[in-house]
């Protein structure tokens, strides 16, 4: 039932039908109160100076936009790093280190699928989960970062920050309920834009290819990897975050008579204890030197201010 609701949900704010456009119309008066309030929030917090550089990647709409590659990409960059986030699907409530920049410290259960990637993907960065990003930040100045890469956190207005914003294309641009959009670019509110095949590149390597494999997902708006998919037997898709269990591996591979699972990193790193055989479509991020530059300068004037 929770997959039938996540993709329904999907579908009706990205690619809607005729019935779901007339739903969406007749939300709007919810969406201009939701969006009113969004912004009365956001006109009433006060930005929080934590005394140490906090550089937020997000975006404006619910649902993947490719945040996870992309602060992968930027952390890589940076010594003494911290990358802080709530850590959603995760089995564990509070804070947690997941990797304290030398070693893993626990398990993809307590650490949620992002934090893993980043723990994996970033192994000299100090991996942090914490609902309350503000917990976590203090978490990562007591161990000694200096710079500090929030995953998902524009609408955290009370933490004085660089956001940068990935642009998302969508035809829908309401607010919840009737669209997809969380918050609005507020326009008192200084923030990057950054786009998708200039600013930054996917590049997709395939790790451990067989001639027969079976797609296994669970990333929201699962579509967006056709335009990278060899060709696979059939295409499994879940809802995002979701728990796999081993058996239902099997029961895809068998029914497949597959040789292995075609997953993405976000599923590699809920499925290598299964040890099944497991082939990945392994996504990197180009980012153009300009966003750097951007970041140094954002970092530079700060020094500048307690100097």
């Amino acid at each position: 039932m929770k997959k039938i609701i996540v993709f329904w949900v999907e579908k009706y704010f990205y690619s809607p039908n005729l019935a779901q456009k007339l739903l969406s119309l007749l939300l709007l008066p919810l969406s201009w109160i939701y969006c009113l309030v969004m912004f009365l929030r956001f006109k009433s917090k006060v930005a929080e100076d934590f005394g140490v550089d906090i550089v937020s990647i997000g975006n404006l709409s619910v649902g993947g936009s490719g945040k996870t590659p992309l602060v992968t990409s930027l952390a890589n960059r940076y010594k003494n790093v911290a990358i802080v986030l709530r850590g959603y699907g995760r089995d564990s409530s509070g804070l947690f280190v997941i990797s304290d920049g030398d070693k893993i410290l626990h398990d993809v259960k307590t650490s949620g699928d992002e934090a893993m990637i980043y723990a994996h993907k970033v192994p000299h960065a100090v991996v942090i989960v914490s609902e309350d990003r503000k917990v976590g930040i203090h978490k990562a100045k007591e161990l000694g970062c200096k710079i500090i890469f929030l995953d998902d956190a524009y609408s955290k207005h009370e933490i004085k920050k660089l956001d940068l914003l990935i642009e998302v294309n969508c035809s829908n641009n309401f607010c919840l309920p009737s669209g997809p959009f969380r918050e609005r670019l507020w326009a008192s509110k200084q923030s990057v834009v950054v786009r998708e095949g200039i600013d930054f590149k996917r590049q997709v390597k395939l790790v451990n290819k067989y001639d027969k494999m079976s797609l296994v997902t669970a990333i929201a708006r699962p579509t967006r990897l056709e335009d990278y998919l060899p060709h696979v037997v059939s295409r499994n898709y879940f809802e995002d975050h979701h728990s796999f269990v081993k058996s239902e591996i099997e029961e895809i591979l068998k029914k497949d008579a597959s040789q292995s699972v075609l997953v993405t990193y976000k599923d590699f790193v809920k499925l290598e204890s299964f040890n099944l055989p497991l082939s990945l479509l392994d996504l990197h991020v180009e980012v153009d030197e300009k966003i750097f530059k951007i970041i140094d300068n954002y970092r530079r004037n700060n020094s500048a201010k307690k100097n």
